[in-house]
């Protein structure tokens, strides 16, 4: 079984027991970085196959679908799935994964996974839904109907911000085979140590997620009000249309925050360099607070056009709230704010 550490080792396979128990899932693989774990769905696929996947999705996953499958033959349509029916339209005889990421990146859009898990079943197709922003503590898609589940580990669930990780999880054995496959024959394998320190990271999970939760929430309903905020995403607000949903999906919400700041590119770099307890970084999920720019960050790469239909303006920000004390992220806020 641990005759080569690509195959195998005792500390890789106990963390891929923790993340199957805590996805509720009899199968988990773990991989060296969150792109490699959705990867390994993709390795399900052949020449010919075709994808749909949310229109907002994290970056990578969009280059991996643009830039990469392509190369082997794989296509994708890229759809808003806050209407089903745009799902319905775009299936084909050759479609055999719907990609989701719940809520979406950087957007916050909330998908219907039950609704999404119907259309697919009665076509015989895979879903996969990307749940790093929730992780199981909050939602776990499985129990939705939802064939994988997919987590950046590097994220909330190590919660340390020192590793690059990633997992998929099934209660199909069959898939389970073929991922398990794919995992020891593309290579994709985290190391032992990076193991270790996953295992830490889950055993203060649930408060961390509690904390993130109460305060992202605070700091959402403090910048509504403020007159230098044209809006705010926050799937916990009642702005949120979809709020009653996600309410039903989930028993939370993370640290993820998106707004938008009143003015251009001059307020938003303005606004981000007064920051002094904020830290602009691209990651989340960690204890430390971040922020950027999807436009000029994680997304940069999409074309003006996709930009502009995603509403991706210079003047979204994406934050990540972290451990600190609150009022000590509303003081910096404030004081950012104050200087526009």
């Amino acid at each position: 079984r641990y005759s080569q550490g690509r195959l195998g080792n005792p500390t890789r396979s106990i963390l891929e027991n923790l993340v199957a128990v805590l996805n509720r899932a009899k199968y988990g693989l773990c991989f060296a970085s969150g792109l490699g774990a959705i990867t390994a769905v993709l390795g399900l696929l052949k020449a010919g196959d075709h994808v749909i996947c949310c229109d907002d999705v994290y970056g990578g996953t969009t280059q991996l679908l643009t830039e990469i499958a392509p190369r082997y033959g794989i296509c994708t349509s890229f759809l808003d799935f806050c209407r089903m029916e745009n799902v319905q339209a775009a299936i084909k005889p050759e479609t055999k994964l719907i990609w989701t990421e719940n809520p979406s990146n950087p957007k916050l859009k909330v998908i219907d996974l039950c609704c999404t898990v119907k259309i697919a079943c009665e076509k015989g197709i895979l879903v996969a839904t990307d749940n790093t922003f929730l992780t199981p503590f909050l939602q776990r898609p499985l129990e939705l109907g939802v064939d994988i589940a997919m987590l950046s580990l590097t994220k909330y669930m190590n919660g340390h911000s020192d590793v690059i990780m990633g997992s998929v999880c099934t209660n199909n054995e069959d898939l389970y085979r073929k991922l398990k496959y794919v995992q020891t024959y593309f290579g994709h394998v985290p190391s032992p140590f990076d193991c270790y320190q996953v295992i830490r990271g889950l055993k203060t999970l649930p408060l961390r997620m509690k904390r993130h939760h109460s305060s992202s929430l605070e700091i959402a309903k403090y910048l509504m009000c403020h007159p230098k905020i044209e809006s705010v995403i926050h799937p916990g607000l009642t702005s949120h249309p979809q709020h009653q949903l996600f309410k039903t999906q989930t028993s939370g919400h993370s640290g993820m925050i998106s707004f938008y700041l009143k003015g251009g590119i001059e307020e938003t770099k303005k606004f981000m360099n007064n920051l002094e307890v904020f830290t602009q970084a691209v990651s989340l999920g960690g204890y430390e607070s971040l922020v950027q720019v999807p436009s000029l960050c994680t997304h940069a790469i999409l074309s003006k056009e996709v930009k502009m239909a995603l509403n991706l303006t210079d003047n979204l920000i994406r934050m990540s709230v972290g451990l600190e004390n609150v009022c000590d992220l509303l003081s910096d806020l404030e004081r950012s704010l104050d200087k526009l």
